[in-house]
């Protein structure tokens, strides 16, 4: 039997009987979301809390002075940034800047690949988020929020994480990377939804994580998910190239995105540009 035979066959009978060590949350999103859930909470408690990680503290300044919140006057202080964000951004908004702290290994080559699905992440986000403010312009009461869209991206295929960490206790099996990239790709939709349950994450993020692989619409739509697709066409994504131009086609009658090659127009690139600065 072969090396990656046999890693395959580690890897499926954990994922089966539930040996599969998933990742837990940072302590700080934890933390956030727990406070958050306070029907007292207030913006200062919030920036309290959020205050006891300097990175984090840095990032929501960060993200308060970007032109994904849309203003132009800079903040310099952690509450005036709370402030600015508003409790109904500001938990999504934490826990997905704190999420970088998952995606860590003590294994060379294996947070390599922890580095590109964070990458990979950041760059699903960034183009998912553009297209839905461009569709949210004209259509102001979708009920989609990039908050909410740049979570459900980072942590779509949070499943290929802990496929890729399991694979750092098997050193002597881990061979070829490319192989580790296709084994986390074509075995992490069910530990995704797992790990969502296991966070508390609403079905909206487990719907996203079973289907977005799916070359087709979602119904009722549009939705979160379709905007995680637009996401994977920009990035030629999907082998079914017919499919995924018809696909295409549709996002743009719908008018989610303006036309065929939406990542060459001007709206929707400034904002790419904007939310992968958030995260550099």
């Amino acid at each position: 039997m072969s090396a990656q035979q046999q890693l395959l066959d580690i890897l499926q009978y954990k994922i089966q009987h539930d040996k599969l060590v998933l990742p837990t949350l940072p302590d700080i999103a934890l933390k956030v979301r727990q406070r958050s859930g306070d029907s007292d909470v207030s913006l200062l408690d919030m920036a309290d809390v959020i205050a006891q990680d300097p990175a984090l503290a840095a990032r929501m300044i960060k993200v308060s002075n970007s032109a994904f919140m849309g203003r132009s006057i800079k903040v310099s202080t952690l509450n005036q940034a709370v402030t600015r964000i508003g409790l109904s951004q500001i938990r999504n908004i934490a826990i997905a800047m704190a999420l970088e702290q998952v995606f860590l290994s003590k294994h060379k080559q294996v947070q390599q690949q922890l580095d590109t699905l964070w990458h990979n992440s950041i760059q699903v986000a960034s183009t998912a988020v553009a297209c839905l403010s461009h569709y949210n312009r004209h259509e102001a009461r979708s009920g989609l929020n990039k908050d909410v869209l740049t979570l459900i991206a980072l942590v779509h295929n949070i499943g290929a994480l802990p496929i890729v960490a399991e694979a750092e206790r098997e050193q002597e099996l881990l061979g070829d990377p490319r192989f580790l990239q296709h084994l986390a790709q074509s075995l992490s939709a069910d530990v995704s939804v797992r790990i969502l349950q296991a966070w508390g994450f609403g079905e909206e993020f487990h719907q996203t994580a079973l289907t977005w692989r799916k070359i087709q619409p979602q119904r009722p739509g549009p939705g979160y998910t379709d905007f995680i697709r637009l996401a994977v066409i920009a990035r030629d994504g999907y082998a079914d190239k017919a499919l995924q131009k018809k696909l295409l086609q549709h996002y743009v009658t719908l008018q989610l995105v303006p036309q065929e090659d939406f990542m060459q127009h001007p709206d929707i690139q400034a904002v790419y540009q904007d939310v992968r600065a958030i995260f550099s």
